[in-house]
């Protein structure tokens, strides 16, 4: 897909693009798939760290994690999936600032947000990480192919989504709901403080592009669960729309109080 991004932003260089990939599945309840899924992240060539956040599970999901191979970090209640990919994010840098020498400035990993449940395809996010290491993109989001068994959406937050972040940034989206993203760390910080809960991918969407940084859409071959047409599923869609509702209303709250600024100093 076609780079979008604002023009404002001069381009980067390779020689200040992250050299190394850190993985960071942010996980609840996935005992099934989680090693799988880490298992397969391990191929992805770059990947030196993969770093499960064990969000309240009340399975063996981070024992199993560990198990496979991952560096686990757990929060003892579910606190969502934003925040469990903030702390993944915060460790990676903890770490990257205890392993430089007091004289210099850490080098940071790209972050590769995978989802707990892609299995054998994780590897498949290989292709998200190749803009950004090349410092040809800030973020990739991942496009996912037609998924293997349909779920019972309507398409109503999707729509949402895709109709906010062009209106707040211009950005076309095609899966605005993709968590599957790799992002440099100027991107990350973009990004931040991430919107609560399922709004978090389409704030990050706008908050980057409107940093001015780049955003690349990458098709990528993945397969994960589908949420399907029950009433708990339905439940998971309304809080979708809500939270997605949640994070446009504050952005556009900010571009109000940003044009009126500017007005004011006209």
């Amino acid at each position: 897909m076609p780079e979008q991004s604002n023009p404002a932003h001069s381009d980067a260089s390779s020689a200040t693009a992250p050299r190394a990939i850190a993985a960071i599945i942010p996980a609840m309840n996935e005992a099934d798939r989680i090693a799988a899924t880490v298992r397969s992240a391990k191929q992805i060539p770059g990947v030196d760290i993969i770093m499960v956040v064990d969000d309240g599970s009340s399975d063996d999901t981070g024992a199993r994690a560990r198990r496979a191979g991952a560096e686990v970090v757990t929060h003892r209640k579910n606190k969502g999936k934003a925040a469990a990919m903030m702390t993944g994010a915060f460790a990676i840098r903890n770490r990257e600032i205890s392993d430089s020498d007091p004289d210099q400035h850490p080098h940071h990993r790209a972050l590769l947000f995978i989802d707990g449940d892609l299995e054998d395809s994780a590897l498949n996010t290989a292709p998200l990480a190749a803009p950004v290491l090349a410092g040809e993109a800030d973020m990739t989001i991942a496009i996912l192919p037609a998924q293997k068994r349909k779920g019972g959406g309507f398409g109503f937050v999707v729509g949402l989504a895709k109709k906010g972040i062009a209106e707040l940034s211009g950005f076309e989206a095609t899966q605005p709901l993709s968590g599957m993203r790799c992002l440099s760390r100027e991107a990350f910080d973009a990004a931040l403080p991430f919107a609560a809960g399922w709004g978090v991918e389409t704030a990050m969407t706008i908050d980057v592009v409107n940093a001015g940084l780049r955003v690349e859409e990458v098709e990528c071959d993945l397969y994960h669960r589908v949420t399907g047409k029950g009433l708990k599923a339905q439940m998971h869609r309304a809080a979708q729309y809500r939270d997605v509702a949640r994070a446009i209303f504050v952005r556009r709250l900010r571009a109000k109080k940003l044009r009126d600024k500017k007005e004011a100093s006209i």
